[in-house]
């Protein structure tokens, strides 16, 4: 059983979504919501007669990456309130989906397409639970796609997106980002950026300490083109996989392979899936990937 940190938007999501027949807290593996203290929060919401808006706010970088050092790349970075703890926050690295600027997961609309709204209030519950968060761009400033599953450049070694991985990697440790602890390390994305996340087990093994995949598949899979490994090793680290049953782009059936390898190997693994739901951000998202990041990382 996961115990569950505060997340306090989601609770009446998930009471709603049981209400309706959807989840239930058996299937999302969640204690039954009690009553919390409101949280201080980085991030402010503003609800409408029509909608609601949450910003949070964020400072921005650029980096140097490249075999020369010439590309510039941005990122984007928040620690949560209060004090770190002494060795440093925990950090949650979030892939983008492809064309979708990264800058853009931090301010969010409930009335967004594609359940976007739910990436910029998986991004505050993650500040409010005392996780820092870190968002790089991909190419063009986020509006392409991540080099993980690229056709154009299929060796990983020589793709720009590994320049710029290890980059981001380097610099958490110097303290670019604010005071991380580069041992509390976490992945997730959704689309191009979940396949993304995959890939920080296949070529950074022991760097994260868990992983959710969200409406994505394994590191080189490409929508329903997917080849996943006959085999995988506890080195690979614990997944979450989020889908929606209805996905055309990235569908479900590609996912359960990896799935069920990853546990066939040892590798814990949990799945959400929401039955209907397309190739979208799914609401469930904020509570579960704080509730599985917080099970390998239960704070100080």
């Amino acid at each position: 059983m996961h115990t569950r940190p505060p997340v306090p938007r989601r609770r009446r999501t998930l009471r709603a979504l049981a209400l309706a027949g959807l989840v239930t807290t058996a299937t999302l593996g969640l204690l039954p919501p009690s009553p919390a203290a409101a949280v201080p929060s980085r991030c402010t919401t503003v609800d409408g007669a029509v909608s609601s808006t949450t910003t949070c706010p964020k400072t921005e970088v650029t980096l140097r990456t490249g075999l020369t050092g010439l590309v510039r790349r941005d990122v984007h970075y928040q620690t949560p309130l209060g004090t770190a703890p002494a060795g440093g926050w925990p950090a949650v690295v979030i892939w983008s989906p492809s064309i979708y600027s990264a800058e853009l997961a931090w301010t969010g609309n409930s009335l967004l397409p594609a359940g976007a709204y739910h990436d910029t209030l998986q991004i505050k519950a993650l500040l409010d639970n005392g996780f820092a968060v870190i968002t790089p761009e991909s190419h063009l400033e986020g509006f392409t796609f991540w080099d993980t599953n690229n056709p154009l450049t299929p060796i990983w070694s020589l793709a720009p997106d590994r320049s710029f991985t290890d980059t981001i990697l380097s610099q958490i440790r110097r303290g670019r980002f604010g005071p991380i602890d580069s041992d509390r390390l976490f992945s997730t994305g959704m689309s191009s950026g979940g396949y993304m996340t995959s890939r920080m087990a296949v070529s950074y093994p022991g760097v994260f300490k868990a992983l959710a995949v969200q409406s994505g598949s394994y590191a080189t899979c490409l929508g329903p083109i997917c080849n996943v490994p006959s085999r995988f090793t506890t080195a690979h680290a614990p997944t979450l996989f989020l889908h929606g049953t209805a996905d055309l782009i990235v569908p479900a059936a590609t996912m359960y392979p990896y799935r069920d390898r990853l546990a066939a190997a040892g590798v814990p693994t949990r799945t959400v899936l929401r039955s209907g739901a397309g190739h979208e951000f799914l609401p469930e998202s904020p509570a579960e990937v704080v509730n599985w990041f917080r099970t390998y990382d239960p704070g100080p």
